[in-house]
């Protein structure tokens, strides 16, 4: 195995975490987040999938990652065993952030590691807007529609993937065709809302909601709504990743159709700009 090996959960793979892992060939990571063990039922909601998390670690030129379950066993074990179990990894250096802990109740850190001989360099946390980069802001900075704040400390725009479903045909209708997704229930609360998002290599106009206006024929569980200048992919029950690029306004409950028509054009406007 590689020599260098950086560790963390790595929610978002961020600015921060990508400081962590840079000049890394070895990456250990948990396949489920910690507090699913230690604090059942207070798991926050992931910014991406596992799947996803893996791809982008490996983005960082990370060329092999462990990926343990995190298991009630795992958070029970000392310190020092968890110290002798990295020293059978054959590493001779760790690069962690600032805040890293490992074993029973959060006991172990950078210093403890050392003191076991390893080599550790702590990177430092990255900034924004004076404060630590963290998934946790990222989290909370999705949830509250902050989506140009959420990408700065990704460094890139967020993405989810979404489901294909068929819709009802209204869209079509009132001449705004849309391709509709189902998210995934683990990301982050985001608002009900209109963005500017990327898909398939296109930038569309996207509603996430319940498209209160079709009043009977509103969703019933929230779906996102994607409206392309051009043709996009009709095929339903697809995988679809989705990139936000900001939020243009809240989702709003109109009198009429032709209301809601007229605002879908104005939010097209700013995204593809003035129709000739």
């Amino acid at each position: 195995m590689a020599e260098v090996l950086a560790v963390g959960f790595f929610d978002g793979v961020h600015v921060g975490h990508r400081r962590i892992l840079a000049g890394a060939t070895s990456a250990l990571t948990f396949k489920n987040h910690p507090s699913s063990v230690l604090l059942p039922g207070e798991t926050p909601p992931l910014l991406m999938s596992f799947g996803d998390r893996i791809a982008s670690i490996r983005e960082c030129g990370v060329s092999y990652v462990i990926a343990l379950d995190f298991t009630r066993e795992l958070a029970d074990i000392s310190p020092a065993e968890f110290a002798r179990r990295l020293k059978g990894l054959a590493v001779s250096k760790i690069r962690c952030g600032a805040n890293w802990r490992f074993g029973r109740g959060g006991e172990g850190d950078a210093e403890f590691l050392r003191e076991a001989g390893f080599d550790v360099e702590v990177v430092p946390f990255a900034m924004y807007k004076g404060a630590p980069v963290s998934s946790t802001r990222i989290r909370n900075a999705v949830a509250a529609g902050e989506i140009e704040d959420a990408n700065a400390m990704l460094g890139s725009p967020w993405r989810v993937v979404g489901r294909v479903e068929p819709g009802k045909g209204v869209g079509m209708k009132i001449g705004w065709p849309t391709v509709n997704l189902r998210l995934a229930d683990y990301l982050p609360s985001l608002p009900f809302g209109v963005y500017e998002v990327e898909s398939c290599g296109e930038r569309a106009v996207a509603n996430w909601g319940l498209a209160p206006t079709m009043g009977e024929r509103a969703w019933k569980a929230p779906v996102l709504e994607l409206h392309f200048k051009n043709a996009a992919p009709q095929s339903d029950d697809v995988l679809m990743p989705v990139s936000f690029i900001r939020r243009l306004r809240p989702e709003i409950k109109f009198d009429s159709i032709d209301a809601l028509s007229a605002q879908i054009a104005a939010d097209c406007a700013a995204v593809f700009g003035p129709s000739l």
